[in-house]
């Protein structure tokens, strides 16, 4: 899928002397700068590709215009504060503007969405063209209202990591079903799921408990 990104969380966390600190730097070097590959990227991406992971929508527009990536390496890392990370690849046309963005929308998609995820992972085209699909917030940011939820964030860290920038997103707005509301079941929402190069939906029928 294109622009679509396999995640790369990193994190650390010491509170002491500052040699811990300079620990803490060290390890982040070794991570964004590894010395050597332990797998093969076609190895790599084989174990990934049999991992399912939800499927976003990323836009934003920095002031050249709006700009949308399909990925599947969102995730929620805290609660309090609400912040969430995904990683876009260097590659991908969308990097340069989400990366000098100040905030973002991040789209959560069901499988009644699929012609989003389909567009944000096509290279090529104006992903923008049809404008009844798509409008801006009060705040400027491009959205598709058909999401089935999506949280505005504001960018609060970036980092290298390979040939990607994992970028950390506190939210400040979000827009889905209330907790227990039948829109949030599967049954209704039919999430969008990724797995071995493959859209899937999930429904009733995948439940297993």
């Amino acid at each position: 899928m294109s622009d679509t990104q396999v995640p790369n969380p990193v994190e650390h966390q010491v509170d002491g002397s500052e040699s811990a600190q300079h620990e803490v730097v060290s390890e982040h070097n070794l991570v964004q700068h590894p010395s050597a590959e332990a797998v093969s990227p076609d190895e790599f991406k084989a174990a990934f590709r049999n991992h399912p992971a939800g499927v976003a929508v990323i836009t934003a527009d920095a002031g050249d215009g709006p700009v949308a990536m399909t990925a599947s390496s969102v995730f929620s890392v805290s609660a309090a504060p609400p912040l969430l990370v995904f990683s876009v690849s260097e590659l991908s046309s969308s990097a340069p503007t989400i990366r000098s963005a100040d905030t973002v929308v991040v789209h959560l998609l069901g499988a009644d969405q699929l012609d989003i995820a389909k567009l944000g992972a096509t290279s090529g085209i104006d992903r923008f063209a049809d404008t009844n699909i798509w409008k801006r917030l009060p705040t400027g940011e491009p959205y598709f209202p058909a999401a089935h939820a999506w949280i505005r964030g504001r960018i609060v860290n970036q980092m290298e990591a390979g040939g990607s920038t994992v970028v950390a997103v506190q939210a400040l707005e979000t827009h889905a079903p209330e907790p227990g509301d039948e829109a949030a079941d599967a049954s209704q929402a039919h999430p969008l799921v990724y797995h071995n190069r493959t859209w899937h939906r999930l429904d009733q029928n995948s439940k297993i408990v």
